[in-house]
């Protein structure tokens, strides 16, 4: 393999999470895999961390089919998989299985070879703390996988993993609440590409009394769980309200969907594949004002090398 590079460094690329609403903005990896555009410093939580590491990877196919739910996918999400006694999402089959049995590859030794930093997170459920990982802690595929599950695990919604002897819990519930900018500047970043998958304006509202009942019966016996569910809508507004400062400070550059056309719990493959298509397109359209922050004007930047990238067909197999 030829040595991989960067060309991105003075700015951190980072991933909101949102379940299935990454079936829109995994789509902005693939653009800028297409163009050859490759961040030095790349981190998100839950699926968020997911379209990290599937960018890591270069491989445009798992950017994409990460989150799609036709084929062996079909039967991991929903009704399906709660019937089966798996959870609303088959976390187990979805993530470590897919590698074992080979349904959604990861190219390993690319990633492996990628300079670019990494940083994803998760909700420690019984004390509270917001464990961070990067490269270093990912020493293998299955421990990668492990890593970017537990980032992801929406309690009540997936099986949780233990790993190292704790229980991890989905990324969102720590610092941030669900914006992961707070990782990159810990980390000492100064300058951000925040891929949001919520549309602009959104603001998250305080919890009715059915949904504080539904926190009390998913944290059972788990207090500091049951505070992360109960605030998390003050800190996340907080945090995307950070972000906007930043945004008008010339800090940061916000990519909001045009539209965000599912839910994070939608698995209708047809409806995944639209989001999808609709992402790539409004990302194409979104390359100038990309280019102008990242490089300094609408046109500057690296171009595909291949004629055929950059169209926003990829071969499937």
């Amino acid at each position: 393999m030829e040595p991989l590079s960067s060309n991105v460094f003075d700015c951190a690329l980072v991933f909101e999470g949102g379940g299935y609403r990454a079936s829109y903005t995994c789509a902005f990896a693939n653009v800028l895999l297409e163009q050859g555009i490759y961040f030095d410093y790349v981190c998100g939580l839950s699926a968020g961390a997911s379209n990290s590491v599937n960018y890591l990877s270069r491989d445009r196919t798992r950017v994409r089919e990460a989150f799609m739910t036709d084929g062996a996918a079909r039967g991991l999400v929903g009704m399906r998989s709660v019937l089966r006694g798996r959870g609303y999402f088959d976390a187990e089959s979805l993530y470590e299985g897919a590698l074992r049995d080979g349904t959604l590859t990861f190219d390993w030794e690319t990633f492996s070879a990628n300079p670019a930093r990494l940083r994803i997170q998760a909700f420690e459920r019984d004390t509270g703390k917001t464990v961070r990982f990067g490269r270093e802690d990912m020493t293998d595929p299955m421990r990668m996988i492990d890593l970017v599950r537990t980032s992801s695990t929406l309690p009540g919604m997936m099986k949780p993993l233990a790993v190292d002897g704790r229980v991890l819990l989905d990324g969102g519930l720590g610092a941030g609440a669900g914006i992961p900018v707070c990782m990159a500047e810990d980390d000492g970043m100064e300058r951000f590409l925040f891929v949001a998958t919520r549309p602009r304006g959104y603001r998250k509202q305080e919890p009715t009394a059915r949904e504080r009942r539904m926190f009390q019966a998913v944290s059972k016996d788990y207090p500091y769980l049951r505070n992360a569910l109960l605030t998390r809508w003050e800190r996340y507004n907080a945090a995307i309200d950070h972000v906007e400062e930043l945004a008008a400070e010339g800090r940061a550059l916000i990519i909001y969907p045009d539209e965000m056309p599912v839910e994070s719990s939608t698995v209708n493959p047809r409806k995944l594949a639209a989001a999808y298509d609709a992402g790539h397109a409004q990302y194409l359209r979104e390359l100038p004002r990309v280019r102008e922050f990242l490089f300094g004007s609408p046109d500057a930047g690296p171009r595909p090398s291949d004629p055929d990238e950059g169209t926003g067909y990829i071969t499937l197999g």
